[in-house]
């Protein structure tokens, strides 16, 4: 199946991200920090870490709490354990993601098991609505081989995590009147001077994040703006959908999803929409009631 765009969306912006460390010492860029939580709605976070050297991972995520959000990890490369209060755990490794709603709240870690070899992967954080941030928390491991993966016309592979492309739906798969903020995630890998074109509808917020290589956003006049390696591109909200090109060896994240439109109320790992309910958050975490 052919996607087909007539009037592709613009680049708004470019935003480099920012070196931090997270969990017990772990180095990752912050590609989308708070500062963009309204522009990007209902998108709240995105972490890339990626290293060979285990003293950059090897402490991990110990225990943390999260309420009010869901967490979508995606492992490029490397193995990591995860556990978490509700007695469930698993493997996540090459190729696969773990969705997690946090609901209420969720107590949870996520060890590397290698002590050494690359770790590499992504880390998306998605705002609930108002009515949902309560709910039981919740998750799914999806190995790599059930991510389902098209190939265009052109010979661009799509890894579908969520959403549909090209006529393939998502490992994740979840009514829109469910979960309205309907998340389109999707890996794109070129094998060559390639064009991808994806529709998206013109309320949905949308980026582009390039992990390998680099890549040009066209325009309906095939007129291009470069986005480089590391580099993430807000989309403007125009248009019928997006049109890339980029060459061989280059990767990159297309995300988008509905706006909620809702207050953003955020202390740390929890995220409701009121400062009432973040207290509530952390009074419920000290009080070891968090979850229950």
């Amino acid at each position: 199946m052919t996607e087909f765009v007539e009037n592709p969306r613009r680049l708004e912006t470019l935003v480099a991200g920012r070196a931090t460390r997270d969990g017990a010492g772990v180095r990752l860029t912050r590609v989308l920090t708070g500062e963009w939580q309204q522009r990007l709605d209902p998108f709240l976070m995105l972490d890339q870490f990626g290293s060979d050297d285990p003293k950059d991972y090897g402490a991990g995520f110990p225990d943390h709490p999260h309420r009010g959000f869901e967490t979508v990890t995606y492992m490029i490369a490397g193995r990591m354990r995860h556990q978490d209060s509700t007695g469930g755990q698993g493997l996540l490794q090459n190729g696969g993601v773990q969705w997690m709603t946090a609901g209420r709240g969720v107590i949870h870690s996520e060890m590397p098991e290698q002590e050494e070899g690359r770790m590499e992967g992504f880390q998306l954080w998605l705002n609930l609505p108002s009515h949902q941030k309560m709910y039981t928390p919740w998750y799914r491991d999806i190995q790599s081989d059930s991510i389902p993966e098209v190939t265009t016309a052109e010979g661009v592979l799509v890894r579908v995590i969520s959403g549909h492309s090209h006529g393939v739906q998502g490992a994740m798969a979840r009514p829109a009147s469910d979960y309205p903020t309907d998340p389109l995630y999707l890996d794109l890998h070129f094998s060559g001077d390639q064009t991808f074109s994806q529709p998206l509808p013109i309320t949905h917020n949308a980026l582009v994040y390039v992990y390998r290589g680099d890549l040009q956003v066209l325009d309906a006049q095939g007129q291009a703006q470069a986005l480089g390696l590391h580099r993430m591109g807000v989309l403007r909200n125009e248009g019928d959908g997006v049109r890339f090109r980029a060459t061989a060896g280059t990767r990159a994240l297309l995300i988008a999803g509905q706006p909620l439109g809702e207050p953003i109320a955020q202390y740390g790992p929890f995220v409701m929409n009121t400062r009432d309910e973040l207290i509530q958050a952390v009074e419920d975490f000290q009080g070891g009631r968090l979850g229950r």
